[in-house]
């Protein structure tokens, strides 16, 4: 009788130990074919972009537990050693538990809380878009090859038109999970990505955002979201408007090997200042076009000044290279704070402003086949 009460007691320490406490997780997670002694870590992104571990364990038996406290929600990955892929999940207090394929980490389902349960439940319903996406890639990846060996601009009008569909059905999807769920931690993240979409529609952000729970806002990416807010619907400082037909003011700024740069000095028959920055996704799939654009019109006139808003110097310089730009660039590394986004009231970006030789703004903001057929009607075919 004293041995079974002595198991019963056993049973229940080793259950105790397997159960979060008050304002402590336990994160446990399974996993087959992966040998004994392999290391786990919890990595998350740290303030420049880099993932970082947290906590490592080792594997025992095929099973892993990680605990600890967090003092808010939070993305982070699982990182297991001599598997390939990680794993998204949300660090938050209470039992996160997580079965793993090692041949398939992105099939895992993470539950046990409420946060973790809502990304596995929007991350299904978002799998659906992206495999009707997958499948039109796949049946039309032919047909788009050809149009692009053809210069058939008709034919991948009508793909990439077809193709927006999926994406637009996406953002749809998103947009009502943030209105149906403002206690979920990743309506936060899906408005933070919000600021990355090719034209913002800040007061619809805001909307969502004044729609968030307390508890939300008070997470550090409510926070950010605010800060956001508040510094693009500030009143414009009072620096004049560069408008359509007003003369563009000059700049001088510094170029990446640190030589000083002006406006005046740069100019062609017709030239484009291209606001962005290597941070920005929507600049950087912009910037393709911008190349094409170049080479075709370069030898008729056609200059472009690039004034980045990026913060680091290597980010910028990496940028240039990466994605080929071989035009005149300029920054004082500053964001939106540089002197010369606050001369031309940028508060979004990419951001275009097109002069004509005198120097005169011609037309603001346009991009892709708008910009070419712009630059098209001054410079000639």
């Amino acid at each position: 009788m004293k041995k079974f009460i002595f198991l019963l007691s056993a049973i229940s320490v080793m259950v105790s130990c397997n159960k979060a406490g008050e304002n402590e997780y336990v994160v446990t997670g399974t996993i087959n074919g992966v040998a004994d002694g392999k290391k786990v870590m919890i990595e998350v992104q740290d303030e420049t972009g880099q993932l970082k571990a947290i906590d490592t364990v080792k594997i025992e038996q095929g099973k892993f537990t990680f605990t600890g406290s967090a003092k808010e929600p939070d993305m982070h990955l699982i990182n297991i050693e001599t598997v390939q892929g990680k794993i998204p999940f949300i660090l938050e207090n209470g039992e996160i538990e997580m079965t793993i394929n090692k041949d398939s980490v992105n099939n895992t389902k993470v539950t046990g809380t409420y946060n973790n349960d809502e990304l596995t439940s929007y991350k299904e319903k978002g799998m659906v878009v992206q495999k009707k996406m997958m499948k039109f890639q796949k049946d039309n990846e032919a047909i788009m090859k050809d149009a692009m060996k053809t210069q058939d601009t008709v034919a991948m009008g009508k793909l990439r038109k077809e193709y927006a569909k999926f994406q637009d059905e996406f953002t749809t999807q998103s947009e009502a999970y943030v209105s149906s769920h403002p206690k979920a931690f990743i309506s936060a993240l899906i408005i933070e990505g919000m600021f990355n979409q090719m034209a913002p529609d800040f007061k619809k952000i805001k909307k969502f955002y004044d729609g968030l729970d307390k508890s939300v806002k008070d997470t550090k990416h409510g926070k950010k979201i605010k800060k956001n807010l508040d510094e693009l619907l500030k009143p414009v400082a009072a620096a004049p408007a560069v408008e359509i037909g007003s003369v563009a003011p000059d700049f001088s700024a510094p170029n990446p090997e640190g030589k000083i740069v002006s406006l005046g000095q740069s100019k062609g028959k017709i030239t484009i200042i291209d606001f962005w920055a290597s941070w920005c996704k929507p600049c950087r799939q912009e910037n393709p076009n911008m190349v094409a654009l170049y080479k075709q019109y370069h030898a008729k006139g056609l200059n472009i000044v690039g004034v980045s808003l990026d913060n680091k110097k290597e980010d910028w310089k990496k940028a240039i290279a990466a994605d080929g730009l071989t035009w005149t660039h300029v920054s004082n590394l500053k964001e939106f704070e540089d002197p010369i986004a606050v001369q031309y009231s940028i508060k979004l970006i990419p951001s275009t402003v097109i002069l004509d030789a005198e120097g005169k703004v011609i037309a603001k903001d346009l991009r892709g086949a708008d910009l070419k057929a712009k630059v098209a009607s001054l410079l000639g075919k």
